[in-house]
């Protein structure tokens, strides 16, 4: 069948585009321009070089398009915004979900392919729908894994680096990102405050902090204190002690679940909240529309809003939604 690859330049999307190859499918290659300054960890013009070389070695065609229209509405204008409002967000799930899998499908599709491609991290927000239509030819092996097949096909990217920081953010540094891309008078200095209410501090902007957050500060005193809150609208950011930010639960909005329906309300999932926490053993309470309540079965730690929360039962990834608050 025909399928369309969604190569990045790195090694999983040449490994990935290797094995249809080899599959026999009709493999067409693409990349997308996403940037929106010409700058960032990825989707440059190096990598756009990497991804058709790539596609040489397999001879298979390679095309470029240029998403960044539509990135800039769905990743990095709620990324700037989640920010400002106190939120710490993943762009890359929402990249996933609103991107790669919504405006390439269509791509792909256009193109007459069968199934859509991509390798990524977060894949939470596909429902039943998408995953009926997406292959994940290296989903079973291990980076090192990858690495070795690359080579042994002789894949000009076997050795190439990973990129781990957001793909559109120059040098990692999200608050100079946010500053640059903020609307006139949305960035507020403000006051920090202990636990009681005392300012102990101040500060540029609550866009510049993240629960959980205790490097970077600017505050004296022997003790380690960590970002428990923010508040957007009074601009404050309220420090405490490691085990102030302990959450019992989490409530997600617009949580989609894989098999299209949620479980049932005490059923036993394990929720990751970032990327690389390890999954938490949790019980459902409440599954209400996109709504969804679990509880930790033990005290866990700091939940982060804006972040994602991903639902496992075993090794399958049950749902997923965006963390709106920790539950006390």
């Amino acid at each position: 069948m025909r399928v369309v690859v969604a190569m990045s330049g790195g090694v999983d999307s040449a490994v990935a585009a290797a094995r249809c190859v080899a599959a026999g499918h009709d493999v067409i290659g693409i990349s997308l321009r996403l940037a929106v300054d010409g700058t960032g960890s990825c989707c440059s013009l190096d990598d756009f070089h990497d991804a058709h070389a790539v596609a040489d070695r397999l001879g298979i065609p390679h095309y470029v398009f240029d998403f960044r229209d539509a990135f800039t509405r769905a990743v990095v204008e709620p990324f700037v915004a989640d920010y400002l409002a106190g939120r710490t967000p993943n762009p890359c799930a929402r990249c996933n979900q609103h991107v790669k899998f919504d405006l390439l499908w269509q791509r792909a599709r256009e193109l007459g392919a069968d199934a859509a491609k991509d390798q990524t991290y977060f894949l939470f927000g596909l429902d039943h729908v998408a995953l009926g239509r997406t292959l994940f030819p290296v989903g079973e092996l291990t980076k090192v894994e990858v690495r070795a097949e690359a080579a042994a096909l002789d894949l000009p990217v076997a050795a190439k680096p990973e990129s781990m920081e957001v793909c559109f953010v120059p040098a990692g540094d999200a608050a100079a990102f946010v500053e640059r891309h903020a609307p006139p008078g949305t960035i507020r200095p403000g006051v920090i405050v202990d636990g009681d209410g005392t300012v102990v501090g101040t500060h540029g902007g609550v866009h510049r902090f993240t629960i959980g957050q205790r490097r970077g500060l600017g505050l004296g005193g022997d003790a380690p204190r960590y970002v428990r809150r923010l508040d957007a609208g009074t601009a404050t950011v309220s420090v405490g002690r490691l085990e102030d930010l302990a959450a019992d639960g989490l409530i997600a909005r617009g949580t989609i679940w894989s098999a299209g329906a949620p479980p049932v309300a005490g059923t036993r999932l394990d929720v990751r909240i970032r990327h690389r926490h390890r999954p938490l053993p949790a019980r459902l309470v409440e599954a209400c529309g996109d709504v969804t309540r679990v509880r930790f079965e033990e005290s866990g730690p700091a939940v982060t809003p804006g972040q994602a929360a991903v639902f496992y039962r075993g090794d399958l990834v049950a749902g997923g939604g965006w963390i709106a608050q920790a539950t006390p």
